[in-house]
């Protein structure tokens, strides 16, 4: 805690240091220098018609739209720093680079392409934003962190060629000290063994130095997106995925980081509810080449991908469809909240619906209405027990005009729900790390896996039935606040796309 209390100071100083360089530049400058205040007007007009212009969302732009016209001079400076793109910085254009480079090992299997041309759904996945559709498959869902450590567990003392690892939290603790165990003896017996954490993820858990501790052990390191007292990504761009590849055979995604907490050890939220789903089969293969992307945008060092894949002979169990996907804020396309949509609005009979936050855009909650409209069985499960208390009360904000045309939301009675699902109508689910909020669906880096007629998928809708059991529906009364949380909620609205 003191590390990240510290960085945090050092982050914070050199942003305010920007913002009152500028506004000195300002102050002093522009009652003599006459182009300095027309090249404010000149910048702010050109980012309000920017936004105007190019954006998709205009749920996620229409609070930066506010707040440069409420604050001309601030909310310039702040959007400068905070809002910028791949187009400034040297780390997001070199992940730009190796995206394009490794499209060329997503390859989607003709015979499979044919199966599913009928299919909408799968097409964009497979078509559009580049990510192969497999059959040839073994799914596992586990619905609690501590029930999916185990096998993680077992699954790493198998390895015998190599371990990728990503995740956007990792604290010391009993979880990670046991896993480190053996990545660091596998390491020994001359696997190679890679670590990628986020910066930001491990702000209050590793110090510095903690990389080249790792390496020293050999284990190879990358820090993702190092917070820097000059730049403008302290809360943007993140890392947030969850990726384990076990020589190419093996990955696991979901909810759960590397804590204790996520496994249920001191949770300081009640009981912690999380899940993890582990793929053993060709799609594989897209979370490897996930992996290596953004491990190649740090170290350029893997000339061929091929060398990393798995070729199973052996035919899986699983004749249904499955798909990892990555999500990036890269590009024009916001897949995570895309596949959503889709799902909502071609579902028949039910949607069911785990996520931690729900700070959704115009288009979510219209899907979601329109949905339970046409008779469609809709449920949201959210935390009984906050992690975040603003972002929590901005969560429930976004429940009135939900539970207002019979969307049903709960709230997990025991404890904290950080689990990512969606599952619809028996026989279409995905899990993931991807929140129903702004930061995950337009700002962060995520990863899941998208499932049609797999079996697990009824172990998905248990795991939710089950929760469900456990909570307790926010009545149309409970969703309406008083006038003053009202306007407080309207105002944290207005912060959305920073929470």
């Amino acid at each position: 805690m003191i590390n990240a209390i510290k960085k945090g100071i050092v982050v914070g100083l050199g942003l305010i240091l920007q913002l009152l360089i500028t506004l000195l530049i300002y102050l002093f400058l522009g009652e003599h220098v006459w182009f300095i205040n027309i090249f404010y007007s000149f910048l702010r007009l050109a980012l309000l018609f920017g936004l105007i212009k190019n954006s998709k969302h205009y749920s996620y732009t229409l609070p930066w739209i506010i707040i440069l016209l409420l604050f001309p001079l601030v909310g310039t400076l702040i959007y400068i720093i905070l809002g910028r793109n791949k187009n400034n910085s040297k780390i997001l254009k070199s992940i730009v680079s190796s995206e394009k480079a490794s499209k060329k090992y997503l390859v989607q299997d003709k015979s499979i392409r044919e199966e599913f041309k009928s299919n909408s759904r799968l097409r964009y996945i497979s078509d559009f934003i580049g990510y192969p559709v497999t059959k040839n498959n073994d799914v596992s869902y586990y619905p609690l962190g501590d029930v999916a450590f185990k096998v993680m567990l077992e699954e790493l003392e198998k390895a015998d060629k190599f371990i990728f690892f990503e995740y956007f939290i990792v604290k010391l603790g009993f979880m990670w000290n046991k896993i480190l165990e053996i990545l660091e003896k596998k390491a020994k017996m001359g696997l190679d063994v890679r670590i990628m954490y986020d910066d930001f993820g491990c702000i209050s858990t590793f110090k510095d130095s903690y990389c080249k501790e790792l390496e020293k052990r050999g284990i190879k390191c990358v820090v993702f997106n190092k917070l820097n007292p000059m730049s403008g990504v302290i809360l943007n761009n993140r890392d947030h995925r969850k990726i384990l590849v076990i020589d190419g055979k093996v990955a696991f995604t979901g909810g759960i980081n590397i804590a204790d907490e996520y496994i249920n050890i001191g949770s300081p939220y009640g009981h912690w509810k999380d899940n993890a789903i582990k793929v053993e089969g060709d799609a594989v293969w897209n979370y490897t080449v996930m992996f290596l992307t953004m491990w190649n945008a740090f170290k350029n060092e893997d000339k061929d991908y091929k060398k990393f894949k798995y070729n199973f002979s052996n035919k899986k169990t699983c004749n249904g469809y499955v798909s990892s996907y990555g999500e990036t804020p890269l590009d024009d396309e916001v897949v995570g909240e895309e596949i959503y949509l889709n799902i909502i609005n071609q579902a028949n009979d039910y949607i069911y619906i785990f996520t931690p936050y729900l700070i959704i855009d115009t288009d979510v909650i219209n899907a979601l209405n329109l949905a339970a409209k046409r008779g469609v069985d809709v449920r949201i499960v959210l935390p009984g027990i906050p992690d975040k208390k603003l972002v929590y009360m901005l969560s429930e904000s976004y429940i009135e005009p939900l539970v207002k045309y019979n969307v049903k939301v709960y709230k997990y009675k025991p404890g904290f729900v950080h689990s990512k699902v969606f599952v619809s109508d028996d026989h279409i689910a995905t899990v993931g790390t991807i929140n129903l909020d702004y930061r995950s669906l337009y700002l962060h880096f995520e990863c899941g896996l998208y499932l049609e007629d797999v079996s697990c998928i009824k172990d998905i809708k248990e795991d939710l039935l089950d929760t469900i059991n456990k909570s307790s529906e926010v009545t149309k009364k409970e969703a309406s606040p008083n006038l003053l949380k009202s306007i407080f909620q309207a105002i944290l609205r207005l912060f959305a796309p920073l929470m």
